[in-house]
């Protein structure tokens, strides 16, 4: 054998981060991982269950069982028609963001051994949550949309499309979010439990146990400061979808309790939405590196 088989063949090459830096951008161009992913994730939370996928009908029933019969019986709301429906509306919305945003900032911890093996973009682990979230979303929806059509409810067009855009806000604030949390998460697990605290003022700062012009009454002139919350203006499009089609008279419900620059709110919050994915995934891809060692 030649001295010269016998040598190493050495590259002069710099090293290199083996996950993917693309982003947000790379996370879809592997939708076959996040499709499996979304998969895994929806089957531990049923794992071991006798009930399995019922429970998602099940929750949502309870919760409004419960806000129906505190709010509407104890306590007496007698002024908003249909109050349970009313409140369902702002449920769904609610439930959406609060599970993208607390499942999303644990993402990355709870599959630090994914994290650690696999080279794959680590926003992978927030967006899962939040397709997973958006799943969710469907058992709520036919329950919904059954309680409305016993009430005499038509979809309108125009409407539906409000709705859309509802989860379009609550999709994009919550991924944003989820990006920024789930980073700091790595770095201080007190993040985790902030969230939590955090996200239980979001029941009380949209209009889902009170209608808005309960705000109105109480604020005057600074009620419009309200609608600055793109999560009260998600809820409102889902109210104005749903709610408003279940009361006697819907046209004067709409005039009454549907603020009437409420489109332009909403646009408005879908721009701040993708604002803050932007800056979400930047403050991500700029401390992503030190995930691996903190984990």
């Amino acid at each position: 054998m030649s001295e010269t088989a016998t040598q190493p063949h050495v590259v002069h090459a710099p090293l290199t981060n083996p996950a993917p830096t693309a982003g947000l951008l790379e996370v879809f161009r592997r939708r076959y991982l996040l499709k499996l992913l979304v998969r895994r994730e929806i089957s531990a939370r049923y794992q071991s269950s006798l009930l399995g996928f019922l429970w998602s009908y099940l929750n949502p029933l309870s919760q409004l069982f419960i806000y129906w019969f505190v709010m509407g019986a104890i306590i007496g709301r007698d002024s908003v028609q249909m109050f349970a429906v009313h409140v369902f509306c702002g449920l769904i919305v609610v439930q959406f963001f609060v599970e993208t945003f607390n499942a999303g900032t644990r993402s990355i911890v709870r599959n630090k051994a994914l994290v650690r093996k696999m080279a794959m973009p680590r926003e992978m682990f927030p967006v899962a949550s939040m397709l997973v979230s958006l799943y969710h979303i469907g058992p709520q929806l036919l329950i919904l949309a059954f309680i409305c059509a016993l009430c005499g409810w038509t979809p309108d067009p125009t409407y539906m499309l409000g709705f859309l855009l509802a989860l379009v806000i609550i999709a994009t604030i919550g991924l944003a979010l989820a990006l920024m949390f789930s980073i700091a998460n790595v770095f201080l697990r007190d993040v985790g439990s902030f969230v939590n605290i955090l996200t239980n003022f979001v029941r009380f700062g949209v209009p889902m146990i009170y209608p808005y012009t309960l705000v109105e009454e109480r604020f005057g002139a600074v009620a419009p400061y309200y609608l600055w919350n793109p999560i009260a203006d998600a809820v409102l499009l889902v109210q104005q979808a749903f709610w408003v089609g279940t009361t006697d008279d819907p046209a004067k419900t709409h005039a009454e309790h549907i603020p009437s620059d409420l489109w332009t709110y909403s646009f408005i919050g879908v721009g701040v939405g993708l604002v803050l994915l932007v800056i979400g995934q930047l403050m991500f891809r700029k401390f992503e590196n030190k995930v691996p060692e903190r984990l």
